[in-house]
């Protein structure tokens, strides 16, 4: 089961979803594996203050890549085919304060996913 949560983004309300589909469309559009790259980016951003951040290009380039690629599972008919053209509606965000909310967001779905195998184990005995 997919979850959703609204992250205002530079005054603008956008709609992140993580589901069990989000590692397959990640791996499609970028050729990339969405766990290995949330593990790098956790932590490059550290505690989440900029000083003690060791973020490169790099890292922010997977943080738009995972953000867009959430952003247009929740919503692909509203949500441009591309990350550069979905970022061009934004004038600037912090990092800082919009990757936990998706890490927190990835972290739900995967606790949802064990919670259902764990569900499915008791009542087959298995």
């Amino acid at each position: 089961m997919a979850v959703t949560k609204t992250i205002n983004v530079d005054g603008i309300d956008v709609t992140f979803r993580a589901s069990a589909a989000v590692p397959r469309l990640y791996r499609l559009k970028f050729g990339r594996d969405i766990y290995k790259d949330l593990r790098s980016l956790e932590k490059s951003v550290g505690d989440g203050d900029a000083d003690s951040s060791t973020l490169d290009t790099f890292s922010l380039e997977l943080f738009e890549n995972i953000a867009f690629i959430m952003a247009y599972h929740a919503d692909p008919q509203n949500t441009p085919h591309e990350p550069d053209e979905w970022l061009e509606q934004f004038n600037t965000f912090s990092i800082y304060q919009i990757l936990p909310e998706i890490i927190n967001l990835w972290g739900l779905n995967v606790q949802q996913q064990v919670d259902s195998k764990k569900n499915l184990i008791a009542v087959s005995g298995k």
